[in-house]
């Protein structure tokens, strides 16, 4: 199966194009000055798809990053891939970002990132909600932990193992397309169930 996997969900925009077990591209980008990361990410599924001699009517599968994470790159990954799937007549995969998180290593860990509000989003073999902090210390107390700068110190002392997935530098690109083309072999995988993942509303809403 050629696959194409994206996500702008969290601080990098990850793209990887891959055939079965084989990856063809794995590219990582970052934001500039000017620009979220988002927004070079058409440019660059185009600019992959043309490097390894493929039209998008090759791709017969799209693994996306559905959230929780950037509210805007959220609906970025979620929109692009809900029209390309539409559009070339093939399967669609969303995967939470905690669950791809959660298989970056090979050991196991709990993943907690930053919900603000004094909550983090918790990921335990599934996915919890945005959790009180105060709750959260107790359930990590001397395991392994995956979470990000804002909450690393927090965690550092409670924690055995505590890593922040922003300076891993793990190829979370990777682990989205090989969680994704399991996935797609037992899952019917349909573009039309394939919706962001907002567990809590956005930080900032409209006036009355």
């Amino acid at each position: 199966m050629k696959l194409l996997a994206f996500d702008t969900c969290l601080d990098k925009t990850y793209i990887v194009l891959r055939e079965d077990n084989k990856i063809l591209t794995s590219k990582i980008l970052e934001s500039d000055e000017k620009n979220y990361h988002s927004a070079y990410l058409i440019s660059t599924i185009a600019k992959t798809l043309k490097e390894n001699n493929m039209k998008p009517s090759d791709l017969e599968g799209i693994a996306i990053n559905i959230g929780p994470g950037s509210f805007t790159g959220i609906r970025a990954c979620t929109t692009v891939a809900r029209v390309m799937a539409q559009e070339l007549d093939i399967k669609a995969v969303g995967i939470p970002s905690l669950e791809i998180l959660s298989k970056a290593k090979d050991d196991e860990y709990i993943v907690a990132l930053d919900a603000r509000k004094n909550k983090a989003y918790l990921y335990d073999g599934e996915l919890l909600g945005a959790v009180e902090l105060e709750e959260v210390d107790k359930r990590l107390k001397d395991k392994n932990i995956i979470t990000d700068d804002r909450l690393f110190e927090r965690f550092q002392a409670i924690g055995n193992n505590v890593i922040s997935y922003q300076k891993a530098g793990f190829d979370l690109g990777k682990v989205l397309s090989d969680i994704a083309i399991e996935r797609i072999k037992t899952e019917e995988c349909d573009w039309r169930k394939l919706l962001p993942l907002y567990i809590q509303p956005p930080p900032v809403t409209m006036k009355k």
